[in-house]
């Protein structure tokens, strides 16, 4: 086989589950209750109280955004609200043991899985890795399980190695529908019980369908997904041996002095946030609560059934739409049903049945259409032991590419079918599916966090009535206990580069919600495994500029003083500490963007 860089992190063990604790669970839940009380008062406070009357175009945004930022943080507590693991059940050997009843067959049969493998551009032979890892997954009894490679690529090397491997090879003559065309396409072909979906380059551990499997005994199971965890993410250097490197020996020890006081500081671990263990361990784990923990594609496994039953509901429901729209100005009752009747023969004509909807994000999308589908009160599993591991972005424009098309997929079902009015979902899921597309939103309020502290030094106004006794109590104790709740909510999870990077994307998110608003098609792009040796600073203008603006502001604040005008002293220390606290989350992309990739990544 080939090498690959990734070849030197086989080694490597992926994280272990946040063990539950019902002692850390009740203190959260306590001091999140508070949280959210005194966000209330706060709030009260903030909006009748604090505003700057002489500078309301000032105040007033200023005040919107910290509105909408603990809208969204609630929406983040009530996700975190508590645990439900699903127990692990043993895997099936046959139908009967995964299906209802009332719907078993009347002759028993092995269970049959498929494990689909979707390529278009990869490397076949990085596709060899994932295919023989597939292959050396094991079951305890003796089931059909058959591989295919679904390539989208056409490609001859690609069948060779499917050929060589053993496996199946499928193709299609066009690529309607991308990745979600592409499984659509296998579906139609295959005929297992179990759909797995891998990557190009998701390699199973041996345990992977042992481990999953028996979540299907319950009948009312549609899918399980488990944790995306990429082993190839740099893992920096300690920072005594950076500045050693980079300043001499000297700066060096100083580095190493650091260290011991505050503990181990790995520079340039993680540099472009790929590290999703807190989407995983703690947003998806956590929605197993309100049955809203949704599919993410890789990594996840299918009840064939499942995904038939919602792509004909579906249908169904469209078909009812379109007549209903092509009647809607009708009087006449029999006229009325007649043109419903033959607009639902045309739509039924020219429309198909299509198992995965052909959208960017397919995943969230048939998750949601499966959790409203009330008929049989579908239920989801989000299993939090890695089973598999994959491969990370290698550079910052790879990293955005994916991003985007995360961003823009979600924020795309408010256009399509909007979770906060589609029928057939819980409270509790509405609130979930809402939750993932509002947060993108977040771009708005950051813009205004980040210019706030700019306006502040080149006009002297402050957004606030006065920095007295009354802002610093509400404020400081707000902020205190928000900051204290969500280090129990995500305990045992490093949350700093997911924060950081929460603030930095606002130029991306901002991008992605223009061009859903402007009715654009997401375009599915395949994230690229291969990295750039190159510095890409113009991936990062936005938030250089923002950085600039905010270096410029205190300079210019300081010309002040020193020049003798008047200043409010305690506003610019507030506001340079502002200041200092956004740069240091923009200058980890804009870091990411310097980062050049090593030759021996570059595939």
């Amino acid at each position: 086989m080939k090498d690959f860089y990734f070849t030197e992190y086989e080694h490597r063990k992926p994280y272990s589950p946040v063990p539950f604790s019902a002692a850390r669970q009740f203190l959260y839940q306590y001091l999140a209750t508070i949280n959210i009380c005194m966000g209330v008062w706060y709030f009260h406070w903030r909006w009748f109280y604090s505003l700057n009357t002489e500078a309301l175009w000032f105040s007033i945004p200023l005040a919107l955004a910290e509105t909408l930022s603990f809208l969204s943080t609630t929406l983040f507590i009530v996700n975190l609200w508590a645990h439900k693991d699903e127990p692990i059940k043993p895997a099936p050997a046959m139908t009967s043991e995964i299906m209802a009843e009332n719907e078993r067959p009347p002759e028993d049969r092995p269970i049959s899985i498929d494990i689909f493998l979707p390529t278009y551009t990869e490397d076949p032979e990085l596709v060899r890795y994932s295919i023989r890892d597939s292959k050396a997954v094991s079951y305890p009894h003796p089931v059909d399980i058959k591989i295919h490679v679904l390539d989208d690529g056409k490609r001859e090397k690609m069948r060779a190695v499917a050929m060589e491997e053993g496996v199946n090879y499928i193709t299609r003559t066009d690529n309607r529908g991308f990745k979600a065309g592409n499984l659509r396409n296998a579906m139609e072909l295959t005929h297992g019980d179990i759909i797995v979906i891998l990557d190009a380059d998701t390699r199973p551990f041996p345990q992977f369908l042992e481990r999953t499997m028996g979540y299907f005994r319950d009948p009312d199971v549609a899918w399980v997904q488990t944790p995306q965890w990429f082993y190839d993410i740099p893992e920096g250097e300690g920072l005594e041996y950076f500045l050693k490197r980079k300043l001499g020996s000297k700066v060096g020890r100083l580095g190493a002095f650091i260290e011991r006081m505050i503990g181990k500081i790995q520079v340039g671990k993680d540099i472009f946030g790929s590290d999703p263990r807190m989407f995983y361990d703690c947003i998806q784990r956590r929605r197993m609560n309100y049955n809203a923990s949704f599919c993410c594609g890789a990594g996840s496994l299918h009840r064939r059934e499942a995904v038939l039953r919602a792509a004909l509901l579906r249908y169904m429901d469209e078909v009812e739409e379109h007549a209903r729209e092509a009647s809607k100005d009708m009087d006449d009752p029999e006229l009325s049903d007649a043109v419903r009747l033959g607009a639902a023969r045309g739509f039924m004509s020219d429309t198909e049945v299509t198992p995965y909807k052909y959208h960017v994000s397919e995943d969230i999308y048939t998750s949601m259409l499966l959790h409203a589908d009330r008929s049989r009160e579908w239920k989801s599993i989000h299993h939090a032991e890695v089973l598999s591991k994959m491969l990370s972005p290698q550079d910052l424009e790879a990293y955005l590419t994916q991003n985007f098309k995360y961003a823009g997929g979600t924020l795309d079902l408010l256009r399509r079918d909007n979770p906060a009015t589609l029928p057939g979902l819980s409270t509790g899921q509405r609130l979930m599916y809402f939750a993932s597309t509002f947060s993108y939103f977040a771009a708005f309020w950051m813009m205004v966090f980040l210019i706030t502290p700019p306006i502040f030094y080149f006009t002297g106004l402050v957004p606030v009535k006065g920095f007295d006794l009354d802002f610093f109590i509400h404020i400081l104790s707000f902020q205190l206990i928000s900051q204290i709740t969500f280090m129990l909510g995500t305990w045992g999870v490093n949350t700093l580069r997911n924060v950081q990077y929460y603030v930095a994307f606002f130029p991306l998110n901002i991008k992605a919600i223009w061009t859903v608003l402007k009715g654009d098609t997401i375009k599915f792009k395949v994230t690229p495994k291969t990295g750039s040796s190159e510095a890409r600073l113009d991936l990062v203008r936005p938030q250089l500029f923002v950085i600039a603006l905010n270096v410029a502001g205190i300079i210019w604040y300081l010309g002040r003083m020193a020049l003798g005008y008047e200043y409010d002293l305690l506003g610019f220390i507030i506001a340079t500490f502002w200041s200092l606290l956004n740069m240091s989350s923009l200058m980890v992309i804009v870091r990411a963007a310097t980062w050049k990739t090593d030759e021996s990544r570059l595939l």
